[in-house]
């Protein structure tokens, strides 16, 4: 099985959009609650958003054959100011590479290392999928922990994004 570039394109946008919708309602919280930490893997809000942020980053730099040193750049990437001036333009850069791909160039494989060097090969499309699921099931926990501390989040769905694609606004 496989998909066509433009649904990966497709879901590309989508990701880039619900990831969008998050850091503007993160960015409404209190330093408090931006770093509350509700005792799972990445600890908070910003934590969370921040992880889906540097795997972004690392698998565009792995399709690309331009792995980022580090995972996440503590004094660097924990910030909102980040978040909401580097992610958007990471996203831009997903897009100018999904913009070059094809359908044929996406059923092809990649080489890559993990973060512990162990060596891969995946196909484009599986891996494009995993970067849109990844963040989905991020914003996921990010939008539990808005609910937990009495914020409704933002609709973040795929559907929502298409009916908002479907509806022309």
């Amino acid at each position: 099985m496989s998909v066509s570039a433009d649904t990966l394109r497709l879901h590309l946008r989508y990701t880039a959009w619900a990831s969008r919708r998050l850091v503007e309602a993160a960015s409404q919280l209190s330093e408090e609650e931006l770093t509350r930490d509700f005792r799972h893997a990445d600890k908070s809000v910003l934590g969370t958003l921040v992880h889906v942020f540097a795997a972004d980053r690392v698998w565009l730099g792995r399709i690309q054959g331009n792995v980022p040193a580090r995972f996440i750049d503590l004094e660097r990437d924990m910030k909102m100011s980040v978040l909401e001036s580097d992610w958007p333009a990471l996203h831009e850069r997903w897009m100018k590479w999904a913009d070059g791909q094809s359908d044929e160039s996406v059923r092809g494989s990649f080489h890559y290392r993990d973060l512990k060097g162990n060596a891969y090969s995946s196909p484009v499309w599986q891996t494009i999928l995993h970067v849109v699921n990844h963040g989905t099931h991020h914003r996921g926990q990010v939008s539990a922990m808005l609910r937990a501390m009495g914020h409704a989040p933002p609709a973040v769905d795929l559907i929502a994004f298409y009916r908002q694609l479907n509806s022309g606004s």
